[in-house]
């Protein structure tokens, strides 16, 4: 079978993972699942395998992820797992991911929104009065 490539975004992190046939280890970056960072993000992560069940068992993961923060990186490596197994099990998993968390498969689009030139104040297109 040949592998497959999907990939995931979250805020300025892009994910982007290969599955193919194997034992059932995960990379992240060159790194085991196990070592990855924050045991929260880990757990975030391992959601998505959990719900998987036995089609995770059957498959290699390696994820590269770069930009963004933690938890954009965390999301973004879970839409891009979820995604790739979804067409390894060749739309099985589907339905459980959608009844689950529907975000597993659909990104979250919001981003950070741009700073306004010639403002002292961040994202404001107006300077806010204080005085009020």
């Amino acid at each position: 079978m040949k592998p497959i490539n999907t990939s995931g975004r979250r805020k300025t992190a892009i994910a982007r993972c290969t599955i193919a046939e194997g034992s059932g280890n995960i990379a992240i970056n060159g790194i085991p699942l196990d070592n990855f960072s924050y045991s929260m993000y880990r757990e975030k992560i391992r959601e998505v395998l959990v719900l998987a069940g036995n089609f995770f068992s059957k498959a290699n993961i390696k994820v590269r992820v770069a930009g963004g923060g933690i938890n954009s990186q965390a999301e973004a490596v879970r839409i891009a797992i979820a995604r790739g197994l979804v067409e390894f099990s060749k739309g099985q998993l589907e339905e459980v991911f959608k009844e689950y968390d529907r975000n597993f498969l659909v990104a979250d689009i919001r981003v950070k929104e741009a700073r306004k030139p010639n403002t002292h104040s961040k994202a404001r297109a107006k300077r806010q009065k204080s005085y009020r």
